[in-house]
């Protein structure tokens, strides 16, 4: 599978459409799927290595975008953003590698260093601030249930409201506000103050 548009003009069209008019006409022409990757590869990239490193980050976004384009047929075309369908692809791959993320987060705490913040400073959300990656949080982090940490870094890292994070699990909107209380409260009692603040429109 090439991402790369062969031909003019197609990616400017397709950068003009919604996620699922340009999934919908990669269809009969899949050099279309190129504009989804560059409209969400570099912000999924950024939470990815925020939970695994960035060496692993790699093989889950490109994973992520092989089985997007795979089964892109059954993407459901009433929505229009395809974020919570490619975060569901890669939180799902992220799962698998539970040990990984686990000891990326215990060096962290070891540390002190997050090489994502190190490298991508100027472009890591104002949601997350240097404080949210330090040893205060690495170590509750690790400690976390995989269900709370998905909530709770999805909420906060992959920028994403309530109602996809619960597209994205399959969880209840309900579900999603109780794992994301219960896994502030324990990283809360970390830090000197929440790093995670709720966006006013999830209020």
């Amino acid at each position: 599978m090439s991402l790369v548009d062969s031909g003019t003009g197609r990616a400017e069209d397709a950068d003009q459409a919604s996620d699922a008019a340009v999934i919908r006409r990669s269809l009969t022409d899949s050099a279309h799927f190129s504009a989804i990757f560059r409209r969400h590869a570099p912000a999924l990239h950024r939470y990815v290595a925020r939970r695994l490193g960035q060496a692993d980050a790699d093989d889950i976004v490109s994973e992520t975008f092989r089985t997007a384009f795979l089964t892109r047929h059954r993407y459901d075309p009433a929505r229009p953003d395809a974020r919570p369908w490619l975060w569901r692809i890669a939180t799902n791959l992220v799962r698998r590698q539970h040990r990984s993320e686990t000891r990326h987060y215990r060096a962290l705490a070891r540390t002190g260093v997050d090489p994502v913040l190190e490298n991508h400073a100027d472009r890591v959300s104002e949601r997350v601030d240097a404080q949210s990656v330090s040893a205060l949080l690495a170590a509750p982090l690790a400690r976390l249930s995989k269900g709370d940490r998905d909530v709770l870094l999805l909420v906060a890292w992959g920028d994403l409201t309530y109602e996809e994070v619960a597209s994205v699990l399959g969880i209840p909107v309900g579900t999603v506000r109780s794992r994301l209380h219960r896994a502030r409260k324990r990283v809360r009692a970390a830090l000197p103050e929440n790093p995670f603040p709720a966006k006013e429109t999830d209020q």
